[in-house]
């Protein structure tokens, strides 16, 4: 990604409402270098495209969510399998489009965006270990499990309790994803790159856990950064400080060790 393009994504992070999908494929284009701004303009032309498919006209959220299922779990075919957890692919917006393949939660996002551009009452939710979409009322707990196709969580997904059902914020669906993303980089030392881009990514974000900073900085030292891992380091010790110094004096040892790494 460019750096005109982190900061489309930053400005868009930080805009009074979000936008999921123009989020999710800015992301996108960091693993992808082939995906610039018409590519991304075409996925949400395809999105526009898979929503004008479905009947127009207000409806109960149980029947809504009946018929973005017949469309795209039914007649199009998306859902999720095993396999998809080992493919990068599977946590990009543009192709689990194309391959009508992917995580729960970008199946889920495609779920909601198409939903959304129909006028849906939808929304995320954010079951541990799982994603799935709601509509109408979340009293009303009309739940689809987007990977399964559609169907009703079951067959191992736990049905949300009624505690579990407040939506998913955007940015909170964005920041899953790239945890996925490091997640998936993490059993592949080959594939450093990607965390770190994640780790970027969710910096940028208004609200992330500050841990990232200190796992970012050591990724830095791994990668042979050795000089900027034990800058960062000792920034974030600095931070630490206040509320934890013998946290802050381990990581500052961190940061000599990586600097003795250049001798």
């Amino acid at each position: 990604m460019s750096a005109a393009s982190r900061e489309e994504f930053a400005a868009q992070a930080r805009s009074e409402r979000p936008d999921l999908a123009a989020l999710c494929l800015l992301l996108a284009a960091e693993a992808d270098p082939e995906l610039d701004e018409r590519g991304r303009d075409r996925a949400q032309i395809e999105l526009d495209r898979l929503a004008g498919m479905l009947p127009y006209g207000r409806r109960s959220g149980r029947a809504w969510a009946s018929a973005v299922t017949e469309l795209l779990g039914g007649r199009l075919g998306f859902h999720g399998t095993p396999a998809d957890y080992d493919r990068l692919s599977s946590s990009l917006l543009h192709e689990v489009l194309r391959r009508r393949r992917g995580l729960p939660i970008l199946l889920s996002v495609v779920w909601m965006e198409v939903a959304r551009r129909a006028g849906a009452p939808v929304y995320g939710l954010g079951l541990p270990g799982h994603f799935v979409v709601g509509f109408g009322d979340p009293e009303e707990g009309v739940v689809t499990d987007p990977f399964a196709g559609g169907a009703s969580p079951g067959a191992g997904t736990a049905e949300p309790a009624a505690g579990d059902r407040t939506p998913a914020r955007t940015l909170d669906v964005v920041l899953r994803v790239l945890n996925n993303v490091r997640a998936w980089a993490a059993t592949r030392p080959e594939q450093s790159a990607a965390a770190l881009w994640a780790l970027d990514l969710s910096l940028l974000l208004p609200s992330h856990p500050a841990s990232l900073r200190y796992e970012r900085a050591r990724l830095l030292v791994e990668r042979g950064s050795f000089t900027q891992g034990a800058v960062e380091l000792d920034a974030y010790a600095g931070v630490v400080d206040a509320v934890d110094p013998a946290a802050a004096a381990r990581i500052r040892g961190e940061a000599s060790s990586a600097r003795a790494l250049l001798n």
